[in-house]
């Protein structure tokens, strides 16, 4: 195949994969009106009194099975998506000229970061019974994957000079890793403060609170996920960033904002693990703490290449609106 191929194959892969994430979305709505229903029973008044009886009704059992169906199809989809999303990366990277990873801008990026959303939350979907978060994770993902077509895309291009470095690959992969971690947890988080804020002083709640695990197995998540991410952001920050920095640069550290914000999300969640592990903070304490550091991860992922004019990071920011998706659709 031409390098046009490669590259018209990875526009197509990643607007199939925008549709597929959308049809698991969709399936997970559907599901999640049976979880509403099934959790508001038929109410009947009896004819001989006042009395007023809750009955499930004999749609009830329909409508669960419908829920589980359409939980299950909105599984598969998102593993269908994720394989199609991989395929646009590898594209990607096929289409250069030589061929390298597909890391050289904010639209690949974006493209690998929200990938690994969707490939972690597969991978922990048995082990942590994260049926309850595939609707936001398709959300969110399929999001972040209109604004990466829409405003973030760039033709394909060779890297530049300070991106020719196996320290690249390796400082990338694990920051990118410690992202989808970081954000998984985040979103637990994030549900923690919800459902401990609704319904019942337990955190009992109805409708899709109700497929959400109790507070305190949210807090458990969340700190799990976390402790998965911090060390391999760390290692990606403190070790490998500074080292690729010395080869590209000349200097281990210069004070460029995106160093800088990179190590002010370290510090945030070096803050939680420690505050959590000595302090004894649990619940609501930890769970701001983590919403703050994963504001400040995609502020230094996102929001330093909008605002800065002054980062050697300037590389991965996109130069002119983008015309993505008119060429997906004639492509």
């Amino acid at each position: 195949m031409t390098d046009a191929a490669w590259e018209a194959l990875s526009n197509q892969a990643v607007a199939a994969a925008g549709v597929v994430y959308f049809l698991a979305f969709l399936a997970h709505l559907v599901e999640l009106s049976a979880v509403r229903r099934v959790a508001e029973p038929a109410v009947s008044e009896e004819a001989a009194g006042d009395v007023v009886v809750a009955t499930g009704g004999p749609a009830a059992p329909d409508r669960a099975h419908r829920e589980a169906l359409f939980g299950r199809i909105g599984v598969l989809l998102t593993g269908v998506a994720a394989l199609v999303h991989l395929l646009a990366l590898v594209a990607r990277g096929m289409a250069a000229d030589p061929n390298r990873v597909p890391w050289g801008n904010m639209y690949e990026f974006t493209l690998a970061g929200t990938f690994v959303v969707a490939a972690l939350y597969l991978a922990l979907f048995r082990r942590y019974r994260l049926a309850w978060m595939g609707p936001i994770v398709t959300g969110i993902v399929l999001t972040l994957l209109m604004v990466a077509v829409i405003w973030l895309y760039l033709p394909i291009a060779p890297l530049t000079e300070a991106l020719y470095s196996p320290w690249l690959v390796i400082h990338v992969v694990s920051a990118v890793i410690a992202t989808g971690a970081f954000t998984l947890g985040g979103i637990t988080s994030l549900l923690y403060l919800v459902k401990s804020r609704a319904g019942a002083p337990d955190g009992a709640a109805g409708g899709y609170l109700s497929r959400v695990p109790a507070p305190v197995d949210l807090d458990r998540l969340a700190y799990k996920l976390h402790a998965f991410g911090f060390p391999v952001w760390t290692f990606a920050v403190l070790i490998t960033g500074p080292i690729w920095a010395h080869q590209a640069w000349s200097s281990y550290w210069s004070w460029d904002p995106k160093e800088v914000w990179a190590f002010i999300t370290w510090v945030v969640y070096a803050a939680y693990l420690h505050a959590r592990a000595t302090a004894g903070w649990r619940g609501r304490n930890a769970a701001y703490l983590a919403l703050v550091g994963l504001a400040t991860l995609w502020f230094n992922f996102i929001g330093i290449n909008f605002f800065s004019s002054t980062s050697q990071h300037s590389y991965a920011a996109p130069e002119a609106p983008a015309t993505a998706v008119v060429e997906v659709v004639r492509r």
